[in-house]
Parts: C-alpha cells; structure tokens; sequence
C-alpha cells in the first residue's frame, strides 16, 4: 500500500511536469504527484505578491479578493530577485479561502519547491521575474492557464499589451551593492540553467537586468 507496484501508481499523472509558455519560455516545474487533478486543466484570474511579507499579510486578510479559482502568483522569490531561490514555493492558503474549506489552489512563482512541498503548485519558472521574464508582466486580474496534459502555462494577455508593460518595466534594486550577494546576483545563471556561476562556465553575465 505504501510502494506501489506500476500497475496500480499512487498519480497516473507522473510525479513531475515540466511546463513551457508564455509565461515560462524556459520552463517551469510542477510536482504533479501532490497536485489536485482538479487544476490539471485550469483557467482563473491572477492574485500577485511581489514579496513574500506582502503576500502574508494580504492573505490574512478576511476580505481578500479570491476564490477557489483564483491562480496566486509570487514574484521577486528566484534565484537573483530572493536572492538565492528560497523554498517559498508552498504558498499559502487565504485565510478566507480556509475558513471555506478550499485546501488547494493554483500557485505559481519562480522560488524553488521542497521535497515535502504539497499542492498545485507551479514553481521554478525561467527567467524569473526579478531579471525581467514574462512573470514580471503579469497583473492581478489577469487571466492565466494552466493544461497540464499540454504541458502548457499561459498569460491571456495580448501581444501589444504585453509590449506596453515591457516598456514601463523596471528591475527590482537591489539593496546588495557589494560583497558574496551582489557577486552571486550579478553571476548566478537562471533555474533552467542550474542556479550556477556563470563565470564557472566561462560566460559573462547580462549587465542589465532585461526581459525575454
């Protein structure tokens, strides 16, 4: 019961999934195994929190603005903008949302997952948001898919549109001028990459924070 054999797995789902869409060029990964198949197919508006203090706080409140349909997203939780890729990824549920009785939802950010980590959780998306990716764009309100079969993570948000809020993006200062942390942001490579130095692979570091 407790190592199954293959004929009877504990998911027909796999244990993980590797995304790719508008909004994870590079990928994001999902741990499908402790996901709920409810949200294997799932379209719902966006909920952002730029940090993880931000994201507490508002999810404590009683009157937040959510349901069971509601896709959160955390952002600035990668490898250059935590620093170091955290295990943030298990966001948490709202209070509101808790007190109905909802135990899962759809959660993504570019922090980085725990072996333990249980949900519908979409996390390690490349680039992350704090060197410009796609995650950085992304609105409360927006409408974001999640087709888990089609291995496929999508922002419904037209081309221009995205195109408007490329332009007026801008990088995250950073409060780490000199020292181990501004040489690690300033080298480490992307989660798809491996969180690595890059001058350890002879490359050079983008100068400029910019979005793909």
């Amino acid at each position: 019961e407790v190592i199954r054999p293959l004929e009877r797995p504990v998911s027909d789902a796999g244990a993980l999934a590797v995304l790719r869409g508008n909004l994870a060029p590079e990928g994001a990964v999902m741990k499908t195994s402790a996901a709920n198949p409810r949200y294997f197919h799932h379209k719902g508006p966006a909920l952002v929190f730029d940090s993880p203090a931000e994201m507490m706080a508002r999810c404590a409140d009683p009157e937040l603005d959510c349901d069971e349909n509601t896709v959160m997203v955390l952002r600035n939780a990668g490898p250059v903008g935590a620093p170091g890729m955290p295990e943030w990824g298990g966001l948490p549920i709202p209070k509101k949302l808790l007190a109905q009785g909802v135990r899962d939802l759809v959660r993504l950010s570019d922090a980085r997952m725990s072996g333990t980590h249980y949900g519908s959780c979409v996390l390690h998306i490349a680039p992350e948001s704090a060197v410009g990716g796609p995650l950085a764009l992304v609105q409360t309100g927006d409408v974001i898919e999640l087709d888990l079969p089609a291995r496929r993570l999508h922002l419904h948000v037209d081309d221009a549109e995205l195109a408007r809020r490329r332009a007026a993006w801008q990088a995250p200062v950073s409060p780490y001028q000199r020292g181990y942390v501004r040489l690690y942001q300033d080298h480490v490579t992307q989660a798809h990459e491996g969180c690595d130095f890059d001058f350890l692979h002879g490359r050079e570091a983008t100068p400029e924070p910019t979005i793909s």
